[in-house]
């Protein structure tokens, strides 16, 4: 963990570029504990000049792809060569045996299978929600077997979410006026293609369960701090040029709020809900497309590109 962030440092120093170490988390029992030190040395790095951010989101569960779990030889050639291999015994039990010596790729300090649980599997909807350990119990089979089963039933596509961040470490982070608040999510609806399944609930409920929980009922940081954390620390980020802040002569991109009944509703077993916020005004290049939390049918959002001196507008 601190190696990998040192490596970005590393950039951040070589090259005058922006680093950003986009969803920080320390995962992996192993890893828990380091967020304080990670946060000292990028500070660090900046009073150096290095040009480096992070950001986080504010979940003890990441998400993966289910095939990300196994070693990388397991996916050389791609989709079809991955699956044909998953179907032979011989490669299941090089697969167990190298899991069991090395541990899951990229998340060898899962504690056990109880913390992987199937989230988006278009062809198998109805396992959503459950554990790869209870799905492998029903049938009686290995975990592994179970996995691999799975992943060809699915054609591959299974997405899975793992509990393996500390809340420690997550307090650690939102606390920190220098970590910038991030979702890791892509776009999704309660409804159509987009509502299939259950995604992680950091797509609906990041920015306002920073805001409810932990400035409204933790206290961790204030209001203003959080707020910035979303907006004119994020857009100084990605370096856009006129977006961020509620300044004459910008972009008004604004979000109205009561801070009092505004937070996050989606959780791990109900992914598919808004946060609450019945007065909820969103406007967009000066155009309201949320109005007391409902969707006006206005997109006046637009691609952003980025120029030859590193801005973006």
């Amino acid at each position: 963990m601190l190696e990998a962030v040192e490596e970005a440092i590393a950039v951040a120093r070589a090259y005058p570029i922006h680093v950003e170490i986009v969803h920080l988390k320390c995962s992996g029992v192993d890893n828990w504990g380091k967020a304080a030190e990670i946060l000292d040395r990028l500070d660090r790095a900046r009073r150096e000049g290095c040009d480096i951010d992070c950001d986080a989101y504010p979940y003890t569960a990441g998400a993966n792809p289910l095939k990300n779990l196994l070693p990388p030889w397991v996916q050389v050639g791609g989709n079809e060569a991955m699956l044909a291999r998953l179907a032979l015994p011989e490669m299941r039990a090089r697969i167990e045996a190298e899991i069991a010596d090395h541990g899951l790729n990229n998340w060898g300090r899962i504690p056990s299978w109880e913390a992987v649980q199937v989230s988006i599997s278009p062809k198998l909807p109805q396992t959503a929600g459950r554990t790869i350990a209870a799905l492998a119990a029903e049938r009686g089979v290995d975990p592994i077997e179970q996995l691999c089963d799975h992943l060809i039933a699915d054609n591959g596509a299974t997405r899975v979410l793992i509990a393996s961040i500390s809340e420690d470490d997550i307090r650690t982070i939102v606390r920190s006026p220098k970590a910038l608040v991030g979702s890791d999510g892509n776009c999704v609806a309660d409804y159509g293609v987009v509502g299939q399944g259950m995604p992680h609930p950091r797509f609906y409920g990041t920015f306002p369960r920073v805001i409810g929980h932990y400035v409204g009922e933790e206290r961790l940081i204030p209001l203003e701090q959080a707020v910035h954390k979303m907006t004119g620390g994020s857009a100084a980020a990605l370096k856009l040029r006129d977006r961020g802040l509620l300044k004459e002569g910008w972009r008004a991109d604004i979000a109205v709020f009561d801070p009092a009944d505004f937070t996050d509703q989606a959780t791990y077993a109900e992914p598919h809900r808004y946060p609450t916020g019945a007065r909820t005004t969103v406007i967009v290049n000066g155009v309201v497309v949320v109005e007391h939390a409902k969707h006006t049918g206005a997109l006046p959002g637009r691609v952003l590109r980025r120029g030859a001196d590193g801005t973006v507008g």
